[in-house]
């Protein structure tokens, strides 16, 4: 049924092995829902009835992590496959923790494969294949949503989103990248109980926000969380931004897809050091005349809130501001800054963060292209450029910290 070539050798020997000591185990989850609709699978994951304890024994190259839900990491030297015991849910729930709002804290109970597949969350990722018997088994009509493009449920979702409210992240994310439709009882519960995501750890939105933003969808899916009313649990914004700041956010996510689409790096940091830029420089501006020093002090403040929703490691904050600062520091073009700045660490993600910033302006900027020229040129031409804009510059005021008001 399925093409056992795209999926990982390692996984299906891991299946193999478990088999052959008397478990049942099959690929399960987003590896079968990707090949069923065409898409590359990138991650393995195992369900199995062994306990964490009995994976743990029979694979020397493993270890049991989690306290919410327990499960085993099996590797080997190149790959890492999660292997997770059927768990029972809401039946036989002694050992089923939840808060005041019914979100689960711990889920621990081991169950069967019917009540595993009961408490995944669509339909579309309760697909359990066995990669030796060539079968997939269905419970709850998930090959019928795949052909019909939409993403349905399992059980009522307002309540499966009370259990976790991330679900409603998730939808999102599927519907983008698999180009589904949502159902509607979907819909109604995203704009019901997304308000629980404001009780969700920071550490795990921010694992959502590179999920959602760095896989290649972030514009699509950034719209689709505005129009849900929910970006504000991923990003610290203001309701009231101008058009402009709307574009540089826009600009910042369709860059980052380019630079997926091409195969470039990318990083968290630079991203949210585009998306937060607006709130930044409305701390710190007035009448299109940013404050410096408030600006300085404004930097802690604006990454202080972004960190209340989603943990900014402690090397993006540093990068983060890094760019930030870098903003003031390329439009000077002062003395030796040209000179100093091109050899900055962090000079090649301020300079395409300034590209963002003039594409969103969506008028003619000089300050972009002579930096893109400076880079090019040698110490003589770097030189005279460098004078005669300083020559231009003779009967204006000390704008060693300048500000274009069009950027802004």
């Amino acid at each position: 049924m399925l093409d056992t070539k795209k999926f990982s050798v390692f996984a299906i020997s891991i299946i193999q092995t478990l088999q052959d000591n008397n478990f049942e185990a099959y690929l399960v989850g987003g590896c079968i829902r990707d090949v069923l609709t065409g898409i590359t699978p990138k991650d393995f994951d195992i369900a199995t009835n062994a306990t964490p304890e009995e994976v743990r024994k029979i694979f020397k190259a493993s270890r049991i992590i989690g306290k919410r839900f327990r499960l085993v990491h099996v590797f080997n030297r190149s790959e890492l496959i999660e292997v997770a015991t059927f768990r029972a849910g809401k039946q036989n729930s002694d050992t089923l923790v939840k808060d005041d709002t019914g979100k689960i804290l711990r889920d621990n109970t081991w169950g069967t494969i019917q009540q595993d597949c009961h408490r995944r969350d669509f339909t579309v990722n309760a697909l359990y294949y066995c990669p030796i018997t060539d079968k997939i088994q269905d419970f709850h009509a998930g090959l019928k949503h795949i052909n019909k493009k939409i993403l349905v449920s399992i059980g009522d979702p307002q309540g499966r989103f009370e259990e976790d409210p991330v679900r409603a992240l998730r939808a999102i994310r599927f519907s983008t990248k698999l180009d589904f439709k949502i159902d509607n009882k979907v819909k109604d519960a995203i704009y019901d109980k997304s308000y629980l995501l404001s009780g969700i750890s920071n550490a795990r939105l921010f694992d959502e926000f590179c999920k959602i933003f760095l896989h290649g969808h972030a514009e699509q899916n950034f719209k689709k969380l505005n129009s849900f009313g929910i970006a504000k649990y991923l990003i610290s914004t203001d309701p009231d931004f101008s058009e402009f700041s709307m574009n540089v956010m826009l600009e910042a996510l369709v860059n980052t897809d380019r630079r997926i689409s091409n195969n470039q790096s990318i990083t968290p940091g630079f991203l949210m050091a585009a998306l937060l830029w607006p709130s930044l420089i409305k701390k710190c501006s007035n009448n299109k005349e940013i404050n410096i020093r408030k600006f300085f002090r404004s930097m802690d403040e604006v990454l202080r809130d972004q960190h209340q929703l989603t943990a900014i490691p402690r090397k993006f904050q540093t990068y983060i501001k890094d760019i930030w600062v870098l903003q003031l520091k390329l439009e000077s073009r002062i003395g030796q800054y040209p000179h100093k700045l091109v050899k900055h660490p962090r000079f090649r993600a301020a300079y395409d963060f300034l590209l963002i910033r003039e594409a969103a302006a969506k008028e003619d900027s000089s300050i972009g292209d002579w930096w893109t020229k400076f880079q090019n040129q040698n110490d003589d031409e770097r030189e005279a450029v460098i004078t005669k804009l300083s020559n231009e510059r003779e009967n204006e005021s000390d704008k060693k910290f300048g500000f274009s008001s069009e950027l802004i």
